[in-house]
């Protein structure tokens, strides 16, 4: 399983990374939609719930300058193929994140991508890099151990 950046150098509003994962999509979707799956890998829901519609808050330990919460509403939701709710985060981001899911002949590829940051979020942009590449790398983890 590997996990690719895809962001072209010269990118600045969004971020783009690519998995091939050995899983089914089926086994993926519950991986990205299950809240105790979820809490796993990328952040716990603590409010709300991920069902097409609706918001939902997503809770880490908070930071220098960052309370650690997330408020997130589902934009999109069609299972087994495709994810996306907005990623707000104070005043100090306002994205979008989308999961599409492809059927592989060896598993599933995953895509991943976070637009809308603005020219002057290069710091978060980075941020956010890192965070996926750290998170991505534990969702990798999670559906291995997944029965």
């Amino acid at each position: 399983m590997t996990l690719t950046d895809k962001t072209a150098p010269s990118q600045t509003d969004s971020l783009s990374f690519e998995f091939d994962l050995k899983h089914p999509p089926q086994k993926v979707w519950r991986a990205l939609t299950d809240p105790a799956l979820l809490g796993q890998w990328l952040l716990p829901i603590v409010k709300g719930k991920l069902d097409a519609g609706t918001a939902f808050t997503l809770q880490t330990q908070p930071y220098p300058g960052w309370d650690g919460t997330v408020q997130c509403k589902v934009l999109e939701m069609k299972a087994h193929e495709r994810l996306s709710y907005s990623w707000l985060v104070g005043e100090m981001l306002d994205t979008v994140v989308t999961f599409e899911l492809t059927p592989t002949a060896s598993g599933t590829r995953l895509s991943l991508v976070q637009s809308g940051f603005k020219p002057e979020q290069k710091q978060n942009l980075g941020g956010a890099r890192y965070g996926w590449r750290l998170m991505g790398g534990k969702l990798i983890e999670v559906l291995e151990k997944m029965s």
